[in-house]
């Protein structure tokens, strides 16, 4: 039976059960970092036992986050998730700064980072697939900027373009596909760490990693941007360690990000006031149970400096190629191939339903906030994918310390990514808005203290605030330590406050 005789004439179908809305949550979170971000964070940390508590603090902040935007998500069962949340907790120029920010960098730049490491790893597989293999080759812009289509990036756009579509064709077709590749990089995330506990662990990289697990060794040196702030180390000390660990948070805070975007489709979610807080958890500890067994794999497998070493940050490739050999390589290239797919479908399918909540509310082009014959915001979806491509396209023209370009080893000039540059400026904005989420708990339950709570945030509010806490110091450690990408970022999010008034002008003169 199609989507649309299940539904009203504009309106959502809700069609997303426990299980869907569970795989969303855990689909979205789980794409290529698990498989690489352990080799920077062992860098900066310089101990297993420290690598695997920054993991566990992870798992602790990401189920205390969940559980208490399942009071929220159940309160407001709407499309938009968080951009509701902080419109109606503070005021609709938070909703829409959030919204602003997720679709210039937030939504657009992550699916477009996941796009070019499906088509990254793919190229193991398909040797064409290349990064230097020029369809359209770099046109310089400026000193720091060009731009370029390799067979890399065009098989990036094209997944993107092609997942985009598939959406458009109703939830069913979304959750179909969700569903499915969740499901099969669960099994793979479970096949590697069973694999590197049982066939990978051998007593070397045991005793290396466990017999002094809480020291610091050959930790990196954490140099802050501001003057004022003396350079640290995890070696340095109990502040150094803690700033250490702040730092190191980056990578698996962010692997174990878009949790949240669940709450982007309540609209479509069946029993919402039950199901999402349910599917928060569960899709939430589901993964944190995953990565720390696969960092224990790692840590059972190899020792600490091979894992810090490990060539291109391929931490989980090295294991295999440990265990397997040459094969190695393959395997885990057709994992990351399945894991990136199925994130990013996770990631189109979600977004979207922001766009279309801001367009309801006159602050996003007004098609976005129509539905299709298929009952989905189409408009929204095609904007979206549209916005990540052009994101792929831009290439950074990188330097070395004393500012000349970089070479590679044919002397040609060595590109980056502007959707990497994107994402580094917005963690610090990232983690501010979840902070500010939370506490919309406590401002909630002020100003509407009889609104329905079909659910209450687990231990508040003693929980919600450890995990405002925990948030607001992390941010603080990145912009005393990463202050060249934290205020970047804060000034893509305050960019969208004349924006806002531009928006709110022409809402007011189209209405």
């Amino acid at each position: 039976m199609r989507d649309g005789q299940h539904r009203r004439q504009g309106e959502f179908v809700r069609g997303l059960e426990l299980w869907d809305a569970t795989m969303v949550v855990a689909g979205s979170m789980i794409g290529s970092g698990i498989f690489i971000v352990s080799a920077d964070m062992s860098r900066t940390l310089g101990a297993a036992g420290w690598l695997l508590a920054a993991w566990a603090a992870t798992g602790v902040l990401t189920v205390t986050g969940a559980l208490a935007y399942g009071e929220l998500a159940a309160m407001m069962p709407e499309a938009g998730g968080q951009y509701v949340f902080l419109r109606e907790a503070y005021s609709p120029l938070f909703g829409f700064l959030y919204g602003w920010t997720l679709f210039l960098v937030i939504q657009s730049g992550t699916i477009a980072a996941v796009a070019v490491a499906f088509a990254r790893y793919l190229g193991v597989l398909v040797p064409a697939i290349s990064p230097t293999a020029w369809i359209v080759p770099p046109v310089n812009l400026s000193q720091g900027y060009a731009v370029s289509l390799s067979t890399q990036q065009a098989v990036g756009v094209a997944m993107v373009l092609l997942l985009t579509w598939a959406n458009t064709r109703g939830l069913r077709l979304g959750k179909l596909v969700q569903n499915a590749f969740t499901s099969t990089k669960v099994a793979t995330l479970l096949a590697l760490a069973a694999v590197g506990l049982a066939a990978g662990a051998n007593a070397e990289a045991i005793r290396a990693n466990f017999a002094a697990a809480w020291r610091p060794v050959g930790a990196a040196t954490i140099s802050s941007d501001l003057g004022i702030v003396a350079a640290t180390s995890a070696a340095a000390g109990v502040f150094g360690l803690l700033a250490a660990f702040a730092v190191a948070q980056v990578g698996s805070l962010f692997s174990a990000d878009a949790w949240n975007n669940v709450t982007f489709t309540a609209a479509e979610v069946k029993d919402p006031a039950r199901t999402l807080p349910r599917a928060l958890f569960f899709g939430t500890a589901l993964v944190v149970v995953l990565y720390l067994l696969v960092n224990l794999a790692y840590l059972v497998t190899l020792p600490l400096p091979e894992i810090q070493n490990a060539p291109d940050d391929r931490v989980a490739t090295a294991a295999l190629a440990r265990i397997f050999g040459a094969p190695g390589a393959a395997i885990m290239a057709a994992a990351i191939v399945i894991s990136t797919f199925g994130c990013n479908n996770g990631l189109i399918l979600t977004g979207a339903r922001v766009y279309y909540a801001m367009a309801r509310d006159g602050l996003f082009l007004p098609q976005a906030g129509t539905l299709n014959r298929a009952g989905v915001p189409g408009v929204g979806l095609w904007l979206q994918g549209l916005w990540t491509a052009v994101l792929i396209l831009p290439r950074t023209r990188l330097r070395g310390a004393d500012g000349t370009p970089l070479l590679d080893a044919g002397g040609r000039a060595v590109y980056g990514n502007l959707y990497s540059n994107l994402l580094d400026y917005v963690i610090f904005s990232v983690l501010l808005f979840y902070a500010l989420t939370i506490v919309a708990i406590f401002v909630l339950r002020r100003t509407r203290p009889a609104a329905p709570r079909p659910y209450r945030a687990f231990g508040y509010p003693l929980l919600p605030a450890l995990y405002v806490v925990a948030a607001l110091g992390i941010a603080a450690a990145l912009f005393l330590y990463r202050t060249q990408t934290t205020l970047p970022g804060l000034a893509i999010v305050l960019s969208g406050i004349p924006a806002y008034a531009l928006w709110r002008r022409f809402g007011r003169q189209s209405t």
